[in-house]
């Protein structure tokens, strides 16, 4: 595959990575920019689990099944020397 970065900023960045040191070759630094990216991405894709769960927190929230944060902060300690 090839690929052709059109932006001047863009390849200025890449050539002053690989300059730096920071990458052997051009290829190196976008193949490193492409894997954080499919990394970040796997971090911020939610699952089926997780959208259900978000669901059915929002419904317990909207049957007044929620605690004030005060309480819950006040309670905290009691609940952890019970641990």
């Amino acid at each position: 595959m090839n690929v052709e970065l059109t932006k001047p900023e863009v390849q200025r960045f890449i050539q002053d990575e690989v300059d730096a040191g920071h990458y052997p070759t051009a290829e190196a630094a976008v193949e490193a920019a492409v894997q954080h990216m499919m990394s970040a991405n796997e971090w911020t894709r939610l699952t089926p689990g997780d959208v259900a769960a978000i669901a059915e927190s929002d419904a317990q929230f909207e049957r007044g099944e929620s605690v004030d944060f005060d309480v819950f902060a006040a309670d905290m300690p009691k609940r952890i020397q019970r641990g």
